[in-house]
């Protein structure tokens, strides 16, 4: 079919509750993407940060072969390999104990949310979480609740209950909104959709001083942040901070949906058999995929490599915004999760629409923030490739 074909079917067929350019993807490999009409792209989006490793790693794509030869699913009232090869890896390079798997972003975060309520009840009856303004936590009833943008919710009140948000960066803001139900905060990192907007330093830690102070727990949603985005594993680890429950999902399984919830010891005994479950979590394939990510992630090229390259894009893209300034307020973000700020959401709309009928797929996130996250196997050429057609879609 021909992306005019695609197009059409959507329109007559699905719920239209995504914002799609008109273009229709037909295979990847690696930083490139084709479309439907044999047009290739370079995917500087990384499908909404999910394929951290490129499209169709060979890694990656062996092991779901394997799998899916062998076993694809099985129930959690069994046991199976893969399940507890991604668990094991997980504990052993992060600061968790135990895992709870699941399917998408959002589920790891309700899972969170559910752990902090029952934390929280077994001490003293305390359910409500801290979360930010700006942040973004997914799509079901409870993560909308914590969503700190009034957009995501609009439409869907009464919200649960239960939920505050305050100022992100702002630590003695979270401290003071402080109540005696109060049991968690819950933070990004690095806000992704809030359009790429790094804390200043030190804040993670602060927030972990208040949570110990009150015995409350520090929630880390790292679903856009983790498994290398930021040049290291997890986010955090740059910022000496240790959560005591963290979130992950999108590139976990590099383009297959699988999600996790990492806990300590102390707080995931709050969870006991029958609290929460997942019929699809676990599954066999997604979480071979995720092992063999995972292993990639970890081999001792993977991380330095993506460092270098994330140094030299956003040295090229602050050259674009010296050469640009009348269009570009700045360039911020972590590792290869950048945002290229607009001084006008028309004109980055606008740039990212002729950038990609350049052959760049960018993201355009908080209306005049340019999303830039190419997958952290990009190299020099294709990332120069990638400035030069931004730099002409900004001077058209």
């Amino acid at each position: 079919m021909s992306t005019h074909d695609l197009v059409g079917l959507a329109e007559r067929l699905l719920v239209p509750v995504y914002g799609r350019t008109p273009v229709g993807f037909v295979r990847g490999r690696g930083a490139w993407l084709e479309d439907a009409d044999g047009n290739q792209v370079l995917d500087f989006f990384s499908s909404i940060l999910c394929t951290n490793l490129g499209h169709c790693h060979p890694t990656v794509t062996a092991a779901i072969r394997r799998q899916a030869e062998t076993l694809v699913h099985v129930s959690n009232l069994h046991y199976s390999e893969p399940q507890l090869r991604l668990a094991e890896l997980l504990v052993a390079n992060s600061f968790a104990d135990r895992v709870f798997l699941c399917n998408s972003g959002a589920e790891a975060n309700e899972a969170a949310i559910k752990l902090a309520r029952r934390y929280g009840h077994a001490s003293g009856g305390r359910y409500e979480i801290l979360s930010m303004l700006g942040s973004f936590h997914g799509r079901t009833m409870a993560t909308i609740a914590a969503t700190g943008q009034e957009k995501v919710r609009r439409g869907f009140e009464p919200m649960l209950p239960g939920f505050r948000w305050v100022a992100f960066g702002d630590a003695l803001a979270a401290e003071e909104a402080l109540r005696p139900e109060t049991v968690a905060i819950l933070v990004e990192p690095v806000q992704g959709e809030g359009g790429v907007v790094v804390p200043p330093p030190g804040y993670l830690a602060e927030l972990r001083q208040i949570c110990d102070r009150n015995d409350l727990l520090l929630i880390l949603d790292e679903v856009q942040t983790g498994c290398g985005r930021t040049g290291t594993l997890f986010a955090h680890e740059q910022m000496n901070v240790t959560p005591d429950v963290m979130t992950l999902a999108k590139s976990l399984g590099n383009g297959l949906p699988v999600g996790a919830m990492c806990a300590s010891e102390r707080v995931a005994s709050a969870l006991d058999t029958g609290a929460h479950g997942s019929t699809f979590g676990g599954n066999c394939v997604t979480n071979a995929a995720a092992v063999a990510t995972l292993e990639v992630l970890l081999a001792p090229e993977t991380l330095p490599r993506a460092r270098v390259a994330a140094t030299r894009l956003r040295a090229g893209l602050e050259a674009l915004a010296r050469r640009h300034e009348s269009q570009i307020e700045t360039v911020r973000g972590l590792g290869l999760l950048l945002g290229l700020v607009l001084r006008d959401g028309a004109r980055a709309q606008a740039v990212a629409a002729r950038a990609l009928e350049a052959g760049l797929l960018l993201n355009l996130t908080a209306e005049r923030v340019l999303r830039i996250a190419p997958p952290l196997i990009i190299g020099d050429e294709d990332l120069e490739r990638g400035l030069g057609i931004l730099e002409g879609a900004l001077s058209s």
